[in-house]
């Protein structure tokens, strides 16, 4: 019989893309979506379309499951009303079902004075409303494991790329790419944590199983650091360069234009729009450098899953229907 998870937001970029990682790890994958939302077209995904507030519900449609990964991540502006509420649901559900309750994170919570590398046990000095909300979340987490009624897992990570659209990478960095510029938030020269979707959603995985198979190794309530990418937007146009090359957006010997994120409008208009007042928020992660340390992680589950920049970047150009019919010449210009 297959072991089963139940991923929280499986329509969203980050839940495919571990429910994929699941299925093709040999798991039974229940996928929740909201009412009314049309399915992917995705083999080998149960897709149960149950409200996350209706939790008898959904525990009864995912009888079985052992793990529930929560998915879910309201847009910027609605984090203050629906993170924290959507989460108390998880748990709700996770404990019902007797289940692992997974939690993607970040790195909002350890604020602007945040050291280079961080760790599990950095301190949070987060000060920004975003960051606040993820350390009360965790904490939330944290707080209902205590009783021995839940085991949970919060795997912290960098800015995400792959799988489809809706990050720093197509919203900002390759949002010129067709020609022939590169957009970059940040100080050129400043390293700051990436994460490739597909290799994170691999490590998922590889974690619920650790924690099914040796539940003694683990605490009833874990944080691991996914290490995935340190990178500048240097190292970016050096990744991205060959693939506007093989795409024809650039010349054989021209190079990528640089082009800047206009954070003066964010704030100028952040009043009357409110993603541009989110977003403003978290400037200061731009020009903060920081990377992940993922030493712990990497003692439970030995190397984490890492596919090289240059095949990881293609992957995800490719995902936003960037590439076309020159994905294999682009495969050979990056070999």
């Amino acid at each position: 019989m297959q072991t089963a998870v139940l991923i929280l937001g499986a329509r969203g970029r980050f839940g495919l893309a571990t429910a994929r990682a699941f299925r093709d790890a040999g798991w039974r994958v229940l996928g929740q979506l909201r009412p009314g939302a049309a399915a992917p077209t995705e083999t080998g995904i149960e897709w149960l379309t149950t409200d996350l507030r209706d939790t008898q519900a959904l525990a009864m449609a995912a009888r079985g499951a052992t793990v529930v990964v929560h998915a879910i991540n309201p847009p910027y502006p609605r984090w203050e009303q629906e993170a924290v509420a959507a989460l108390e649901h998880a748990i709700t559900l996770a404990t019902s079902l007797k289940a692992l309750l997974m939690l993607p994170g970040n790195v909002y919570n350890f604020g602007a004075g945040m050291p280079p590398v961080l760790r599990e046990d950095t301190s949070q000095q987060a000060q920004t409303r975003k960051g606040r909300i993820r350390i009360a979340m965790e904490q939330r987490m944290c707080e209902a494991s205590k009783d021995g009624q839940l085991r949970s897992v919060v795997i912290r990570a960098g800015d995400f790329f792959g799988s489809g659209k809706g990050s720093w990478f197509d919203l900002a960095v390759t949002k010129n790419l067709r020609k022939g510029t590169l957009s970059y938030p940040g100080a050129w020269d400043i390293p700051t944590a990436w994460a490739y979707l597909p290799d994170l959603a691999r490590t998922f995985e590889r974690i619920a199983r650790c924690a099914l198979a040796e539940p003694a190794a683990f605490q009833s309530f874990e944080s691991f650091h996914f290490k995935g990418y340190s990178l500048t937007g240097s190292d970016w146009i050096a990744a991205l360069e060959p693939l506007a090359r093989a795409r024809g957006w650039l010349a054989s010997r021209a190079t990528l234009k640089r082009g800047a994120m206009p954070w003066w409008l964010f704030k100028a208009l952040g009043w009357a729009v409110p993603l541009f007042r989110e977003l403003a928020e978290m400037q200061y992660l731009w020009h903060t450098p920081h990377s992940l340390a993922n030493d712990k992680l990497e003692a439970l589950i030995g190397p984490e899953p890492h596919t090289p920049l240059a095949q990881a970047a293609q992957s995800a150009l490719a995902d936003l229907g960037l590439l076309g019919n020159l994905k294999a010449e682009v495969q050979h210009a990056t070999a």
